[in-house]
């Protein structure tokens, strides 16, 4: 018998916390001082976890016409000019050696660590989970200093929430209009519904990226949300399968894995992976090491 999803309360507002307050005023001084058009956005978790009531203190800016380094120089400028002493900015370089191909920059603000990033279409090569950024600027900028990691299409807020990997994580706090935005259409619905779905089909969004398979089952014990039919459908084919096996390092399956095993609900969490058939790709085994493993987990 299929379970019931269960009732959450969703709030229909997000109350910041003073701290939030100060950050997010603080960048939109920045914004205004420069005269900017720039839409700062949250994303992600936060604002999953301030619609449950819960607190979370990863906060990710989502930038719409700069990349994150280049407005936490402005940050800095603005800093400098009210007097205020600078912060320094760590940036994760675009590698893509080392499968790196996103940039990130991170400064402190008010003793809290805030990472920017600016919007993004993702593509994928054939075989690697890691997204191509699509980065804004003038072309021969960029291709400068980004070279092979650089490309001239850029995504909307929009089209990144459709390239997330579940729909209750699409969610937006526009820092600049204090409102949540839900381009999917579904995020709310699903959040409150207690749903674990894709914002796209199932299948392709897990061709895409792989590791999306073991966050939806992460984030399912989690909260204790209901997976979707069609995503458990898609989770178990063999295509998926072998992209799992064959396109995520063992490394970061163990990192889900972790998390999953430290989180609230780990039984749960690996009677999904036995559900899903996922068992014998996710604990494989050195070759020639063939133990015994349970039908119901193959």
């Amino acid at each position: 018998m299929a379970s019931s999803p269960p009732s959450v309360q969703v709030r229909d507002i997000i109350d910041l916390t003073p701290k939030e307050t100060q950050i997010f005023q603080k960048l939109l001084e920045v914004v205004r001082h420069f005269s900017l058009p720039t839409q700062l956005r949250v994303a992600g978790g936060w604002v999953r976890d301030k619609l449950l009531g819960k607190e979370c203190y990863d906060i990710d800016i989502a930038l719409d016409d700069m990349l994150g380094r280049e407005f936490c120089e402005k940050v800095n400028d603005y800093l400098s000019y009210t007097g205020e002493e600078m912060q320094g900015i760590g940036v994760i370089q675009c590698n893509p050696d080392q499968s790196k191909h996103l940039e990130t920059a991170r400064m402190r603000l008010f003793d809290e660590w805030i990472d920017f990033v600016n919007l993004r279409s993702e593509d994928y090569s054939e075989n690697s989970r890691i997204p191509t950024m699509v980065y804004y600027g003038t072309y021969a900028s960029l291709r400068k200093i980004y070279g092979d990691c650089f490309m001239e299409r850029f995504g909307t807020a929009e089209e990144d929430a459709y390239r997330r990997d579940l729909t209750i994580n699409s969610l937006f706090y526009n820092i600049n209009t204090s409102s949540v935005e839900d381009f999917t259409g579904r995020g709310i619905e699903d959040l409150k519904s207690g749903k674990i779905v894709t914002p796209l089909p199932p299948k392709d969004t897990f061709l895409d990226d792989p590791l999306r398979v073991l966050r939806a089952i992460r984030f399912g014990a989690r909260f204790g949300f209901i997976l979707d039919e069609d995503l458990k459908l898609a989770a178990s084919c063999d295509d998926v399968r072998a992209a799992i096996a064959d396109k995520i390092s063992r490394e970061r399956i163990g990192h889900e894995i972790d998390l999953m095993i430290s989180g609230n609900e780990p039984v749960k969490a690996m009677t999904y992976i036995c559900d899903l058939l996922l068992f014998s790709v996710v604990f494989s085994l050195p070759p020639n090491v063939k133990p015994a493993i349970s039908e119901e987990c193959v």
